[in-house]
């Protein structure tokens, strides 16, 4: 069975941002909300201060606790791992934005304003109706990418075009997309090689996305 994650490698971020920007851009996220995050911050004192850069999003749980809660099923989890919201059945409620220990739910209430007074631009006008007002939205792996990848051939995590485009667009090569449950993949070798790192493992949610600090 497919379970698609993600692994970021952190000794090669640069903190650049063009993860969260790309993800702007192919998902019309709507102003104020951020789907993928590169926080910045320094850890030591002068004159031995070192700056570090931190990727954050959905982790796409294996054990979701934001799917457990939902009352009317709109936050769900495909086979291959991917989790959801369909904006047809969410109510609003945001017992899932509570749920999320990372913290990567975002509720729309931007009403489809978008950045200026003046309107919408024609890319905010042709991404109209991506996000329902009143809704819960989050990253989505650009699960639409992968479902057309694999009517087209292309193979996930190597095709650009099959790929999530924080993924894509990453200028250190510091992300990298695969199937988690396939022992020969990218992924699931670099995790071996390097002692792949889940953020709260604790907490038993299983995240699936996995960083390399060494």
């Amino acid at each position: 069975m497919t379970r698609w994650g993600m692994v970021i490698d952190l000794k090669r971020c640069v903190g650049c941002q063009t993860c969260t920007v790309a993800c702007k851009i192919e998902n019309f996220v709507p102003p104020g909300v951020f789907f993928t995050l590169v926080h910045d911050y320094e850890v030591g004192k002068y004159p031995t201060v070192q700056r570090h850069f931190m990727p954050t999003g959905c982790m796409h749980c294996k054990e979701p606790p934001c799917v457990e809660v939902c009352p009317t099923g709109a936050s769900h989890q495909r086979e291959d791992g991917i989790v959801l919201v369909d904006k047809d059945k969410c109510m609003g409620c945001r017992y899932c934005m509570l749920a999320c220990p990372y913290s990567a739910r975002y509720f729309n209430e931007d009403g489809g304003h978008g950045y200026f007074e003046a309107g919408p631009t024609p890319y905010e006008a042709f991404g109209a109706g991506r996000h329902e007002n009143g809704t819960v939205i989050k990253c989505t792996f650009c699960a639409e990418r992968i479902d057309e990848a694999q009517l087209l051939g292309l193979k996930v995590g190597v095709d650009r075009d099959a790929t999530p485009a924080c993924v894509g667009s990453c200028i250190a090569n510091a992300r990298y997309f695969g199937d988690l449950d396939d022992e020969n993949s990218e992924v699931s070798q670099l995790i071996r090689a390097r002692g792949g790192r889940l953020v709260q493992e604790e907490l038993g949610t299983e995240p699936c996305i996995y960083y390399l600090m060494r």
